[in-house]
């Protein structure tokens, strides 16, 4: 009876410590998961960014950029908005995503993040002061929040932001 108590407290111990790890070890995943989308997010945007020759201000969670004609695609070619999914849905799917041509296009739309609860785009000028149009604009900042859940584990929350983003074929006004 003693050795039956103490071997089913040890059992428990096990069984609990075993849970504590899996749960960390999720937890890890989610975290690592979420990095790796923000990373390749921003550097695929940054490379349409900094060769853009031209930026057009769709709205605060979309732009829509002229780049030289990269992605083999018919007229307009030469565009590429990317966005935000649809801010005021109560959808559990929102997405940072970039499509080629211009924002009407569905075709070749391609998700860069996953899961974005918040996000904002920020303009500037050249003097670093915030811009009030599409000709004055020369740098552009991403900020958003990431948020994935797993089943038995708490919600991974990360806060990116971006560093910011220099239109380097755009002529400064």
């Amino acid at each position: 009876m003693i050795g039956a108590s103490l071997g089913s407290i040890v059992l428990a111990g096990v069984l609990s410590t075993f849970l504590m790890l899996s749960r960390s070890g999720v937890s890890a995943v989610n975290y690592t998961t979420m990095d790796t989308q923000a990373r390749r997010a921003l550097e695929e945007f940054g490379q349409d960014i900094r060769m853009a020759s031209n930026v057009t201000w769709n709205s605060s969670s979309s732009i829509t950029l002229t780049v030289p004609n990269n992605y083999g695609l018919a007229s307009p070619a030469n565009q590429v908005t990317s966005a935000w999914d649809n801010p005021s849905s109560t959808a559990t799917f929102r997405c940072f995503y970039r499509t080629p041509r211009n924002s009407s296009a569905s075709d070749g739309t391609t998700i860069l993040v996953r899961n974005v609860t918040t996000f904002l785009y920020t303009r500037y000028n050249r003097t670093n002061a915030s811009a009030t149009t599409d000709a004055s604009t020369k740098r552009i900042q991403i900020s958003m929040t990431v948020t994935t859940t797993a089943q038995t584990v708490v919600a991974a929350t990360d806060q990116l932001v971006a560093a910011s983003f220099i239109l380097r074929n755009k002529p400064a006004n």
